[in-house]
């Protein structure tokens, strides 16, 4: 996102269709200055349809099958929202969520797919799956796969295109692994299958259902799912392990509520791919009527949709003329046969072959590859001539967010030694801890600041991850939060997007503070650079702080979180990180420490927050406090997924190298996982030496709330050092 020009318009796309993605990799070729744009989609990926029965007969795995939207969006400068639309409040200008505040749109679009669920029939929610969305289907599906069963029996409701590609698709996969008891049965209420298919296509995949051996049953109605069964109108009933329905294409139920015109549930969108009832939201792909040329549901009208939705955008956005969308009278049908063979058909004419799969893989590979193969992401060329940089070997080139760019542990230190110390009888512990601890009023109150550089273009996100890394503080000393101070810097915008975003900001602060207890009780906010988001939190204490100094031999070490949100981050930010395992670093980065904090307090010798110093950084402060030596044991350390990966990339973040430094005192193995002790973290859990003997209870106490906790070494005796094995 170019930040040298005020932001003026937002931009919202609703869904992570196919559509909305090419126009993501287009945004990041050619963006529009001073728009914000931000996605809309529950997960970090999109399934492509053109790929689902491949995958379903197990030709391509799931990395395969996936889009992945957060790196879309980063290339894009766009921030990415996972959640659920449930409304549009077109007077207000408001998309409502499922599980966070409203946001605002100048512009919207909407590309949410459509679904093939079939609310009405009994048992369907509970025992059956839908195959759209194709993201919980295609989960299911690998569910299904990994369980062991004595029996594999497989129900497809519709016996459309999409029903047999599936059913197809099944047998094969089952049959080519083995599976005992491997029934496929393909159910249409119709008196045939394929009824939109020519009469030779229909002919070639009927011979290859029934060289797969499954059962079709043409005019039926099914009444009923339930566990082990599909049962049907005339009473029939056929075993089912897994029940899938492909039957149509259904629109979702809260677009009837958005005041926009539909046909059959549809949204109403003229040439230009506007609605008819709103100039300022468009919709494409299934979700869309074309109302100057319907056209069936098929992948192939949404990706061509893409440059024509994006040209609209930018002029929407900027003033400028729109252009009209013309879609093709009919298109190349490929459609899999089970095995790596496929049945082309367009007009009057249909082919099958093996060669036919082979060209739709080349298909469907290269319109992957456009999405994945983004142009690398680098820095502004060095100048040729600039001053003289002694540190300038192992740093970074790219500046982290997050804790990724504090100060070094060594650098701080240095700048406090010098200190005046304390002066006033009520400041019972200063600079040193986690928190100061002061006297007030015959209580004690502990007090810390934290401030983060923004890691995603998610005001909101951003947010509530500062409020939890900052009440990380008073949580490490035991203290139940009280108050906070909010300090913002915005970028340059609108006073209209100001106003929006602050919204946003305060709403997830507040929820933060609201489950911990505490008030958000006043603020500052300022114009600068580039978002960042601080808070100031106090704490109330009924027993005396538990800090840095206390750790003693024989005490155990536990840790509350996984390690590895520094090395994520700083991969999202180069566009090297997988969607979902950046979903998993947010996550966690959310999670607060509330449940865990009180837990550790009753009997923690020691006790600090894992944040930008890393885990041997924030564990040498306790070592040091407590003069005492520790053993981890490394396979121990819980580590997010992706992380020990990118390490072993020698991606790393802004502070790494300064973490470090401590290297002379850390005795660990040359490795990616080693490399990991140093990584920053944002919103990190707990680390606490406690007395082994309560380990066991520990352990039973966090299960039964359900909070995790890792065992990953022990103290001993001796000048302060780690022994990482």
């Amino acid at each position: 996102m170019d930040m040298e020009r005020p932001l003026t318009r937002d931009l919202v796309l609703i869904g992570g269709g196919h559509t909305h993605a090419l126009v993501l990799r287009m945004w990041g070729m050619d963006p529009l200055p001073g728009a914000r744009v931000t996605l809309i989609n529950p997960g970090p990926t999109s399934p492509y349809t053109g790929m689902l029965p491949g995958y379903v007969a197990g030709h391509y795995t799931r990395e395969q099958l996936d889009i992945d939207l957060v790196r879309l969006a980063r290339f894009a400068g766009a921030r990415i929202v996972f959640d659920k639309a449930a409304g549009i409040d077109a007077a207000g200008k408001l998309v409502h969520l499922e599980g966070r505040a409203p946001i605002r749109y100048d512009i919207a679009s909407l590309d949410i797919g459509v679904t093939a669920d079939l609310p009405s029939l009994a048992g369907f929610a509970e025992h059956a799956h839908s195959v759209k969305p194709l993201g919980p289907f295609a989960g299911a599906w690998q569910d299904f796969l990994e369980r062991p069963a004595p029996r594999a029996a497989c129900v497809v409701i519709g016996g459309g295109v999409a029903g047999a590609e599936i059913a197809l698709a099944m047998a094969h996969r089952l049959q080519a692994a083995g599976r005992a008891g491997v029934t496929v049965t393909l159910l249409e209420a119709g008196t045939e299958i394929l009824p939109a298919a020519g009469k030779r296509t229909r002919r070639i995949l009927a011979s290859a259902l029934s060289r797969y051996g499954v059962r079709v049953v043409t005019g039926v109605n099914v009444s009923r799912i339930s566990e082990g069964a599909v049962e049907l109108a005339d009473g029939q009933t056929f075993a089912s392990d897994f029940a899938v329905s492909t039957a149509g294409a259904r629109a979702y139920p809260w677009l009837a509520s958005t005041g926009l015109a539909l046909t059959q549930g549809f949204v109403d969108v003229g040439k230009d791919l506007r609605t008819s009832t709103d100039p300022d939201i468009f919709a494409v792909g299934d979700c869309a009527h074309l109302t100057h040329a319907p056209r069936p549901k098929a992948g192939v009208f949404a990706v061509r949709e893409a440059p024509a939705l994006f040209h609209n955008l930018k002029a929407a956005l900027s003033g400028q003329s729109l252009r009209g969308y013309a879609p093709q009278s009919d298109y190349l049908k490929l459609i899999s046969a089970g095995e790596k063979s496929a049945v082309a058909e367009k007009h009057s004419m249909t082919l099958s072959g093996r060669w036919l799969w082979s060209l739709k893989d080349r298909i469907d590979s290269d319109f992957m590859a456009r999405l994945s193969n983004l142009p690398a992401m680098t820095p502004a060329p060095a100048p040729a001539v600039r001053a003289l940089d002694d540190e300038a070997v192992g740093r970074e080139e790219m500046l982290c967010g997050g804790c990724g760019s504090k100060v070094g542990r060594d650098v701080l230190a240095e700048a406090l030694a010098g200190r005046r110390p304390a002066m006033r009888a009520d400041t019972l512990a200063g600079v040193g801890d986690d928190a100061a601890v002061l006297q007030s009023g015959g209580r004690l109150q502990v007090i810390s600041t934290d401030h983060l550089r923004a890691f995603t273009q998610d005001p909101y996100l951003l947010a509530q991850i500062a409020a939890v890394h900052a009440l990380g503080d008073v949580w490490a000393m035991g203290a139940a939060p009280q108050a906070a101070l909010l300090s913002i810097t915005l970028p340059r915008m609108s006073q209209r997007m100001q106003a929006a975003t602050l919204s946003e900001i305060v709403a997830a602060v507040s929820r933060v503070l609201g489950e911990a207890g505490a008030d958000l009780v006043g603020g500052h906010t300022s114009v600068g650079k580039e978002l960042s988001v601080g808070l100031t939190v106090t704490g109330l204490l009924d027993r005396p702080a538990i800090g840095l100094a206390g750790a003693r031999p024989g005490d155990a070490l536990v840790l509350t979180k996984p390690i590895g949100t520094g090395v994520i981050l700083a991969a999202e930010m180069r566009g090297l990180a997988r969607g979902s395992d950046v979903v998993s670093a947010l996550s966690s980065m959310q999670r607060p420490l509330a449940a865990a904090s009180r837990l550790l307090a009753p009997t923690a010798h020691a006790m600090t927050d894992v944040t930008g110093f890393g885990l041997a950084g924030h564990l040498m402060n306790i070592l040091e406090a407590s003069g005492v030596v520790a053993r981890l044991s490394l396979a121990d350390v819980p580590v997010l997924h992706g992380a020990e990966s990118l390490s072993a990339q020698r991606v790393r973040s802004s502070i790494w190298q300064a973490n470090a430094r401590l290297g002379a005192r850390v005795s660990r193995p040359a490795s990616a996982l080693g490399d990991l002790l140093y990584d920053p973290q944002t919103a990190g859990g707990l680390l606490a030496a406690v007395p082994a003997a309560n380990v066991p209870t520990l352990l039973a106490e966090f299960h039964t709330a359900g909070e995790p906790i890792f065992l990953i070494g022990e103290i001993l005796e001796g000048a302060p050092r780690i022994n990482a094995d």
